[in-house]
């Protein structure tokens, strides 16, 4: 017959057993809606809203952004563009960030005191309304203006500038080169070099007649010269021996 020590320790291994598998459930579950959070481009700040209506009104679908003031994005992640209202737990990229000025939305930065009270803030470059597309996929055709939090197609992107659009709407890579004889002859200006064929006497060597034009292997009688200059042949040299 089993004593009751060995039931209680029986017991506490199921209810760990029991707890390992409600967090490795629990796991699972949030992988998923943290998956399909960053395709609907959902953020933590509108689960808030919703959560946080009165009467229902989130589930009679009225839009987070609008439903109250108080859950408004504070702080906004620079890399993934994920923002944090600054209420509740605080997400692993500003947790740990010991100044989190630098992660404040525009709007939120803090002024000081003095300034706050003497002056009144002047209306900022922040243009309201919808903005003109600042980055597309090429495969979908999707863009997005570079403002509020980046869609799944770029956030975890390391370079967005394949993805950024110029003034002749091409994205990227997707620019125009030239090509053809604009780009050879653009080439052939680049490169320089020693003319090519026969080139004319630079040193004469005065008892034999013997010349050299400076290219290629020196000849004998004049690779073991201290001073080259002795042999060069003067123009008005050169040009009678040329006529």
């Amino acid at each position: 017959m089993p004593t009751l020590e060995a039931i209680e320790t029986k017991i506490r291994r199921l209810q760990e057993q029991a707890e390992a598998m409600r967090a490795k459930k629990a796991a699972a579950i949030l992988d998923r809606i943290v998956a399909l959070m960053k395709e609907s481009g959902i953020s933590v700040v509108d689960i808030e809203a919703y959560l946080g209506g009165k009467n229902g009104e989130a589930r009679r679908g009225k839009s987070a952004t609008t439903r109250t003031a108080s859950v408004a994005a504070k702080y906004q992640d620079p890399k993934s563009g994920a923002t944090w209202s600054g209420r509740g737990r605080a997400p692993g990229w500003i947790a740990n960030a010991k100044n989190r000025d630098r992660f404040l939305v525009d709007g939120n930065a803090v002024m000081p005191l003095a300034s706050a009270v003497s002056k009144v803030k002047k209306p900022g470059n922040y243009v309201r309304g919808p903005q003109p597309a600042k980055y597309r996929d090429p495969k979908t055709g999707a863009t997005w203006s570079g403002r509020g939090p980046a869609p799944a197609w770029i956030a975890n992107a390391k370079d967005r500038s394949k993805f950024s659009i110029d003034a002749d709407g091409a994205v990227g890579a997707m620019r125009r080169k030239p090509k053809g004889k604009a780009t050879l002859a653009a080439a052939s200006r680049t490169r320089k070099g020693p003319p090519k064929g026969k080139q004319p006497p630079k040193y004469l060597n005065p008892e034999t007649g013997a010349t050299w034009s400076g290219r290629g292997p020196a000849p004998a009688w004049l690779a073991a010269a201290g001073d080259r200059s002795q042999f060069l042949i003067r123009q008005d040299t050169a040009q009678a021996s040329t006529a």
